[in-house]
């Protein structure tokens, strides 16, 4: 969506800024990568700025502050920056005073224990996924205030960790190998998240038997 809008936007200079059509496919690529954590809400206001703003289609680093400045005007932080602060504050979330009520709902939503326990590498994915959804949701006119329960329904985290140490130490890795091995438990059943790092824990650990879900991750602690 985000080439075909600067295509028509940008039309001859939109071309002439790619030799082929090889790096125009480099290029989606490397800019997908950088949108990450972003809503589609965010993405066309920021479209829209850039078409104000710019005379040519902008560099990622420009277009990253547009995105960044459309989400600070209705309060919100980018999402690294909001990662980073729900995890600085992940001992104590009720006692500090949150940037935004996104910020502590999407940390609330991926777990504080996990934020402050497991690698960014397994927590960071699940909060953009949250904080994404949040941020559409303050981009409707809704209040998050009043939010009482996680965007997305999640297993028990705390009996779901309790069988993961037991899991970690019967199959002989270290904790935080095992914690990320079976990190996808900790999400929705059928999200694309959930299976994609599901495919790569089975196999980066190709020679354990990966349970794919809590069920199996039971019976083989029985």
């Amino acid at each position: 969506m985000l080439f075909a809008r600067f295509m028509t936007i940008y039309g001859h200079k939109f071309k002439s800024v790619f030799d082929d059509d090889k790096e125009i496919i480099i290029a989606k690529r490397e800019w997908a990568l950088s949108l990450v954590g972003y809503g589609e809400d965010i993405l066309v206001l920021a479209i829209e700025q850039a078409k104000r703003q710019y005379s040519w289609m902008p560099s990622i680093a420009e277009f990253l502050q547009l995105m960044d400045q459309c989400q600070q005007d209705f309060g919100l932080l980018a999402p690294e920056q909001a990662y980073a602060e729900a995890c600085r504050h992940a001992s104590a979330p009720s006692h500090h005073p949150w940037s935004h009520a996104a910020v502590y709902h999407g940390g609330r939503a991926t777990g504080w224990f996990e934020l402050k326990s497991l690698p960014r590498q397994a927590t960071q994915p699940r909060f953009n996924q949250h904080y994404k959804l949040l941020c559409q949701r303050v981009l409707a006119g809704e209040n998050l205030d009043s939010v009482e329960q996680p965007v997305l329904a999640a297993p028990n985290n705390d009996n779901l960790f309790a069988l993961t140490q037991q899991w970690t130490q019967s199959v002989g890795l270290s904790p935080e190998e095992g914690h990320s091995a079976l990190y996808f438990l900790h999400l929705p059943k059928g999200s694309p998240l959930r299976l994609r790092l599901q495919l790569i824990s089975a196999a980066k650990h190709a020679a354990l038997n990966i349970p794919t879900n809590v069920e199996q991750l039971r019976k083989q602690l029985d």
